[in-house]
């Protein structure tokens, strides 16, 4: 079992920024199109987490972590999932992380390049570990820099300078570590 620890774009912070759609984090979590790279390194049983994107001001927090149940292609997500499909929400944001129309081409909302890559390695997650209620995010956001430095036993003042661009690989040490802090983070706040 290894897992990686990456940070979401820039803005993308449930709170306070844009909407976080890919990852999904939900009862049973994805990882769609984004990091092409994780989704092919890894394999089931290993685990991702998730620290928000930067935004101006606001601390920023690992927002989740999940094992990884199976990966699929794009198109047999498009069955298992519909309501992750991309579309736009009533805001103009855009949710779902599912990147193929019907016909499995590119839909006309995704923008970006490489889509080959990017429909391979649909990651379906188990088991997710999410900060999702205000006083959950609150103490993540207090709590992040400290834990990310005790578990990954580095220093830095923000979260790129601990986990990098392209996030950090784990080991089973640490994803167990990151796993009972979150579960304990969670109750605390209960």
């Amino acid at each position: 079992m290894i897992g990686k620890i990456f940070i979401t774009s820039s803005g993308y912070d449930p709170e306070f920024g844009r909407h976080v759609h890919d990852p999904y984090l939900g009862p049973r979590p994805t990882l769609g199109a984004c990091r092409p790279d994780i989704r092919r390194q890894l394999k089931e049983g290993d685990h991702i987490f998730v620290i928000s994107g930067k935004v101006p001001r606001v601390n920023q927090y690992v927002m989740a972590g999940f094992e990884i149940d199976a990966k699929v292609g794009a198109m047999e997500a498009y069955q298992m999932f519909p309501e992750l499909r991309l579309r736009k929400r009533a805001d103009g944001q855009l949710t779902g992380n599912i990147i193929v129309d019907a016909n499995g081409k590119q839909h006309k909302l995704d923008d970006h390049d490489a889509f080959d890559k990017r429909i391979r390695n649909y990651v379906v997650g188990r088991n997710p570990l999410i900060l999702s209620t205000l006083d959950e995010i609150a103490e993540g956001r207090r709590q992040t820099m400290e834990a990310l430095c005790d578990i990954l036993q580095t220093r830095g003042d923000t979260p790129i300078e601990v986990v990098g661009r392209w996030g950090k690989k784990l080991t089973e040490k640490q994803i167990l570590q990151l796993r009972e802090w979150l579960e304990s983070l969670k109750v605390t706040v209960q």
